[in-house]
């Protein structure tokens, strides 16, 4: 997909790692690419922090406050754009949405069990490392 100029456009998406009071994350698991940090893609006229907000409270049925951004990753075949931002839990309770199966909050070691995909593990121990924030990773 290319803009009227030329360029290649890429879609933007917000991903949380939502901490709730006792320091376990949420994840949500998809009914195709199973358990997963909830998020999704940025509206028109939705700034990306908003998006994590929503996306967060459509998915899993809490709300948050977003903290920080951790970083963000570029999947370059795909062209999009994924940014990485930690939040804590403020409201809400646990739900399923259209997007989500099942949703919880668990342990940090529990959540990257739980993981089926590398790429998500990987993400979410990155966005783990403190240290290494804000953090940039290229995807081929």
């Amino acid at each position: 997909m290319a803009g009227g100029d030329g360029m290649e456009l890429y879609r933007i998406t917000g991903c949380a790692v939502v901490f709730d009071q006792d320091g376990r994350i949420l994840l949500k698991k998809d009914p195709e690419r199973g358990w997963e940090l909830p998020g999704g893609h940025a509206e028109n006229g939705e700034s990306i922090p908003e998006a994590v907000i929503r996306e967060v409270r459509e998915e899993t049925g809490i709300e948050i406050e977003v903290v920080r951004l951790c970083g963000i990753t570029q999947d370059i075949a795909s062209r999009v754009i994924h940014t990485f931002w930690r939040a804590r839990a403020v409201g809400g309770s646990l739900k399923t949405g259209e997007e989500s199966v099942d949703v919880g909050f668990f342990a940090a070691e529990d959540a990257l069990e739980l993981m089926e995909r590398r790429d998500f593990r990987d993400e979410l121990r990155t966005c783990l490392d403190e240290g290494g924030h804000p953090f940039f990773m290229a995807i081929l």
